[in-house]
């Protein structure tokens, strides 16, 4: 122990030159999202070196890890060992700072010659690294960073408002798969988002693979949106997929949507249905034809006969053994059935046997489920019978498949004909103290490629974070407007396709490279025009 000091100090020692010192020239405030709690900037700056140690001890093993990476994209060469207080960057779990900041909270303080970050837990750690990330050049996300950083020095004290942080894509009706679904996780990551709520099944498609109803892939994955794409999660996807996700202090919640939304599981086994097909109303269509539409509310299982239960009790116990997380969502919106609670009660009920948190959309809470229950509110119309904790994903606030500007082309507007604002989606408060947090849903009727999802994901996914983290009293939409702009480079950077807010000021142009839309034939035209 004594001669892994005595290293450790050697090597401090040895890294002291390599840093600046304080210096009184001004460089500019880096821009934070989500707004910190508390957050001091000093005078000084902070010189990044040529070489570090990444000091560590028991339980910060991975924060310093993700540190050597992210500095692995700058000049700096740097080291990883256990120790305490070294020169360089000094990440430290201190359990004592759970009662102030919880798991996700963290301190942040750069002075002279090191970065100090502190957590309770590993994932405030993690969003400590995030926050000093955001505060190096927006090209760290890409390339190697050479120029000499410079960053002022700051302490930060920083913990989360809501437990909730959420991002809902709808892969059921036009699929997304490993690719898109990784850069969403590290995109989110970012922001301090931690839950990605995945919408796996609807009338177009069925997207995890349930080995003992292996049809529901093999002819329920068939299908998609009209213009969309089909396809599935093996179970080997969905695995790899929970532990990227959890690296980055992410939580995966599957969602199974039931009694409605069905057909894709109806063409799979049709034995499902009732007779004479009684239970698919309009037709929209008939097993085993394909649905490509969008409507709605028109399928369900028929739920008079006991087989029902059979294969939701199958799915359920099958989904929740490969299912990482705490939470299954059960869906449960759109439909009208007199047997509606009956069944919600009975799902609920089996969800739990398996060891799960069960999450269902609003309308799920007009029957009387277990008070362990979680609603997912969209509309804000759903007389409860039960006193459960709550989901915000109000659709005139967080549902990000419509419009970013009134009028914008191929986006939803049935909830709200003007779109779903930057300043929409930020404004939002509720003070009921059974919110547990916020999740913006994208469903995906009219989403059907990575970039169109990027257009509508970003930048409102920027503002849902900050909703999430920061508490009222700290949140002002002008200055976030003025943040945010700042990481227009970042985003570029990270290769995201967002929508060009008119109301930011972004700090990049977004331009083409130097040949993009150049025609030789434009010069010759002009040559002549000109008499040349």
């Amino acid at each position: 122990m004594r001669s892994q000091y005595i290293k450790t100090f050697i090597i401090c020692f040895l890294l002291v030159p390599a840093f600046g010192f304080a210096q009184h020239t001004p460089v500019q405030k880096p821009a934070i999202i989500p707004q910190p709690s508390e957050i001091e900037w000093k005078e000084d700056i902070f010189t990044l070196p040529e070489r570090a140690v990444v000091c560590y001890n028991s339980g910060a093993e991975n924060a310093a890890a993700w540190m050597q990476k992210l500095l692995k994209n700058t000049y700096t060469e740097s080291f990883t060992m256990p120790g305490e207080d070294c020169v360089g960057f000094s990440i430290h779990i201190k359990e004592e700072l759970k009662e102030s900041l919880g798991e996700e909270g963290y301190q942040l303080k750069i002075t002279h010659n090191t970065v100090f970050i502190s957590a309770a837990a590993e994932a405030g750690l993690f969003y400590g690294i995030q926050t000093f990330r955001q505060m190096l050049p927006s090209g760290i996300e890409q390339n190697r960073l050479t120029e000499e950083i410079r960053i002022p020095q700051v302490e930060i004290t920083d913990h989360p408002r809501f437990a909730w942080r959420g991002s809902m894509l709808d892969i059921s009706r036009s699929f997304f798969g490993m690719d898109y679904l990784k850069k969403h996780l590290d995109r989110m990551a970012l922001y301090k988002m931690n839950r990605l709520h995945l919408h796996l099944t609807d009338d177009q498609g069925w997207r995890i693979e349930i080995k003992s109803k292996p049809k529901l892939t093999e002819i329920g994955g068939q299908g998609a949106v009209k213009n969309g794409r089909s396809g599935f999660l093996t179970q080997e996807d969905y695995k790899e997929l929970q532990k990227y996700a959890e690296a980055r202090n992410i939580t995966i919640i599957p969602e199974i949507d039931m009694p409605g939304h069905i057909y894709a599981a109806l063409r799979a086994y049709p034995e499902l249905n009732c007779d004479s097909l009684t239970n698919i109303k309009p037709d929209m269509a008939t097993p085993p034809e394909l649905f490509h539409g969008y409507e709605v509310g028109w399928s369900k299982l028929c739920l008079e006969k006991p087989e029902v239960y059979d294969f939701v009790s199958e799915v359920m116990a099958e989904l929740s053994e490969i299912t990482t997380g705490k939470y299954i969502h059960i869906g449960g919106d759109e439909i009208d059935d007199e047997r509606y609670e009956e069944f919600v009660v009975k799902a609920d009920s089996i969800v739990r046997e398996n060891g799960k948190t069960v999450i269902g959309w609003e309308e799920v809470t007009q029957a009387p489920v277990h008070s362990d229950f979680i609603s997912q509110r969209w509309n804000g119309k759903t007389q409860s019978v039960v006193d459960t904790r709550i989901i915000e994903s109000i659709c005139t606030r967080f549902y990000f498949d419509h419009a970013n500007v009134p009028g914008q082309e191929n986006t939803n507007n049935w909830c709200q004909e003007r779109g779903v604002s930057l300043k929409d989606a930020y404004n939002f408060e509720n003070e009921n103290p059974n919110v547990i947090g916020v999740e913006a849903p994208v469903w995906t009727e009219l989403v059907t490629s990575d970039d169109i999802a990027d257009n509508r994901l970003w930048p409102r996914t920027i503002a849902a974070a900050e909703v999430g983290w920061t508490v009222s009293e700290a949140k002002d939409f002008n200055a976030f407007l003025q943040r945010l702009g700042q990481h227009g480079q970042r985003l570029d950077n990270l290769d995201i396709n967002y929508f060009r807010s008119p109301s930011v000021e972004w700090n990049s142009e977004n331009e083409e490279g130097v040949f993009s839309d150049f025609m030789p034939e434009e010069i010759r035209i002009i040559k002549i025009e000109n008499g040349k």
